[in-house]
Formats: structure tokens, C-alpha cells, sequence
């Protein structure tokens, strides 16, 4: 049901679905569900204490007009075709990206849930050199809705592209003993359960965790190590500006990799604070519950 729904509101250009989003969506969203409301005025309440109540009023709402957006973008890029994607989604220095998955036989591109994430894939039709692109992602508890997610991932960079996390260190062996080169998207900012919990550090004024896959492993399998900047230039076109944080992951103490990111991916947020997704109950748990 699921997969139909997308397939038949994904024949409507972008603009249509926009509008549906915003005369139907948004309104349903945020004044009649309610979606997280609570949840998402506590995280800006705590994240920018010296805002006026008027000034995060109206930042919550340009979240949520954002988030609207990236569902539709989601919807429309079912059937988008390569030569569309790259109207909206542009990759700045995918020079300097090819060089360094190429110099270390791959590369981690660490990100969080900013702009659209989803698109992110779409750099597997940018590439000139060799490289094929992978993607991590947890499976949803609805079958239907996780295989058309798949689906949808899946789509430009390829069947097998998408690995869930379970499978991901065994696919990783493989890729090494293969010898190919690869990019791999991983999102490092979701909540963080205490018994996982690999970092603390302070981030938008909050004792936060963070996930440390992308360190431990980028030291365990030498590859590059990059964080994804993401901006949105005009409604439905981002730039994508990959910035390395390390060539030598195994050579940094403990914790580095993750503070860079975490550093790296707050000032990302405070460029355009709405396009985060302020939804995720991120600090729901305190240093004490680790």
C-alpha cells in the first residue's frame, strides 16, 4: 500500500506536490496532529536559550514547513531521473571526494539528518572514478513501509547499496576482501540508548551522546573519514560540501573523529537551524543513565 501510494503521487511534478504539502500536510501536521510539537519546542527552547519565545515560534514553524518539503522531495525523487536529481541536489568538490575514497580504497561520509538526507545517495551518479556508493540505514518496523523505502534508496545507487546496520561490519569484511572502492553514508546523529553511548560531549548547550560507528570503524578499516555539509540554496536545491576530517583515522585518540563531527555538524545546523530535524527526542537520555 505503501509503495502504491508513492508510486502514484510520485507521477506529479514537484511543484504539485509541494502544494499539496503545504494547503494539506503542514497544516495537518502541525495544527491538527500536533506532530512532536512539544517534543520539538523543548529541543529549541534548550538549544537557543536566547531567542525570543516570537523568534523560536517562528523557526518552529519553518521547521516544520521544511519537513513537509523533504517528504515531498522523498515522494517526487521515486521517479526522478538522474538529469533531475542533479537540478536539486549539487555536489561542490567531488573532485577532492573521489581523490580521497580513491587514496584510501573508500571513504565514510558521516552526516546528520540536515537538509535532505535522503538524496544523499544521489552522489553515486556524480562519480567519474570507480567507486560505488553504500548506504546504511535501520529497518523499519512496517514491512511495507521499510521495502519501499529500500526501494526508493536503492534506486540510484544501486540494488545491495543499502545495508542494514546489522549486516554492516560482514558486508565491510567482504567490500575489504573484494577491494573495492566505496563511499559509505552514515547518519551519526540519532538518538543514542545509554548502553550505546560511544561519546559525550556539549552540543547546542546540552551534555549530548553520540554514536561512535563511523570512528571505530573508519580506524578499523583505514578508509577516509569526511562530514557532509549540507545547505539549501533555494526551496528543493541543496548543496552538498564534503569536508575530511581525517586521512589517518587510526593515528587520532579516542573521541576525536566523533568531537570533530559533532562540532562540524552543529555549526552545519546553526547555518539554517530549520533544516534539522528537531523531531528526534535527542537528549533523551543524561550522562548519569550511561
Amino acid at each position: 500500500m505503501m509503495r502504491l501510494l508513492m508510486d502514484m503521487l510520485s507521477r506529479l511534478p514537484l511543484n504539485a506536490l509541494y502544494a499539496i504539502g503545504d494547503a494539506v500536510v503542514y497544516p495537518l501536521m502541525y495544527y491538527v496532529v500536533r506532530y512532536r510539537r512539544k517534543l520539538v519546542r523543548k529541543n529549541l527552547r534548550n538549544s537557543f536559550p536566547d531567542m525570543t519565545d516570537n523568534e523560536r515560534r517562528a523557526l518552529e514553524k519553518r521547521f516544520y514547513r521544511h519537513f513537509t518539503d523533504v517528504i515531498m522531495e522523498i515522494i517526487w525523487s521515486y521517479r526522478a531521473t538522474p538529469e533531475q536529481m542533479r537540478e536539486h541536489i549539487i555536489f561542490e568538490n567531488l573532485d577532492e571526494i573521489q581523490q580521497w575514497a580513491l587514496q584510501k580504497g573508500g571513504i565514510f561520509f558521516l552526516l546528520g539528518h540536515v537538509g535532505n538526507w535522503e538524496w544523499l545517495a544521489d552522489v553515486q551518479q556524480h562519480y567519474t572514478a570507480d567507486i560505488q556508493e553504500y548506504n546504511v540505514y535501520r529497518r523499519l518496523k512496517n514491512p511495507s513501509s521499510d521495502a519501499a523505502m529500500l526501494s526508493l534508496r536503492e534506486r540510484r545507487s544501486g540494488k545491495g547499496s543499502g545495508i542494514e546496520k546489522n549486516s554492516l561490519i560482514k558486508r565491510l569484511f567482504d567490500l575489504r576482501q573484494d577491494g573495492k572502492c566505496y563511499s559509505l553514508g552514515l547518519i551519526s546523529d540519532q538518538k543514542v540508548s545509554p548502553k550505546n553511548a560511544y561519546y559525550w560531549t556539549t552540543f547546542f548547550h546540552q551534555d549530548t551522546s553520540f554514536l561512535g560507528g563511523g570512528e571505530v570503524l573508519g580506524k578499523k578499516f583505514d578508509k577516509a573519514i569526511s562530514y557532509v555539509h549540507a545547505t539549501q540554496i533555494s526551496r528543493g536545491v541543496y548543496s552538498i560540501r564534503v569536508k575530511l576530517i581525517t586521512l589517518d583515522p587510526a593515528s587520532t585518540d579516542k573521541g576525536w573523529i566523533t568531537e570533530q563531527f559533532a562540532r562540524l555538524l552543529e555549526q552545519n545546523i546553526l547555518e539554517q537551524p530549520e533544516l534539522w530535524l528537531w523531531t528526534h527526542n535527542r537528549w533523551k537520555y543524561t550522562r548519569q543513565d550511561s
